[in-house]
């Protein structure tokens, strides 16, 4: 059964553009425009490594917690890339996303991966 309540955006892609233009518009408008009950945001991959070293994109995902976005964060692509610390220290939750990811799935949440 679709959840029709529920966004969960996968970010892989390690282009800024793609996170300016796209993840965090849209992830942040969905909250701010009650599209969607829940967003959760899962950094994931390259991801990871890009928000680490970009302040500006940090301070959007701040902004798009503080909207309500749930931000998430692989653990084992975050530790490949030395990067957990750092994650944590913005606020995203790292942990291992496997199962949880996994679980989003068969719950039929929405999923949009980029």
């Amino acid at each position: 059964m679709l959840n029709q309540k529920d966004l969960v955006v996968l970010w892989t892609s390690g282009d800024r553009e793609v996170a300016t233009k796209m993840v965090f518009m849209y992830t942040l408008n969905s909250k701010l425009r009650n599209w969607w009950e829940s967003v959760t945001l899962i950094v994931w991959g390259p991801s990871a490594r890009l928000l680490s070293q970009d302040t500006e994109l940090q301070d959007l995902v701040r902004k798009a917690m503080e909207a309500g976005v749930v931000v998430e964060a692989c653990k084992v692509c975050a530790d490949q890339y030395g990067v957990s610390g750092d994650l944590e220290n913005i606020g995203v939750d790292v942990r291992y996303m496997g199962e949880p990811i996994t679980n989003y799935i068969k719950e039929g949440k929405n999923l949009i991966t980029i």
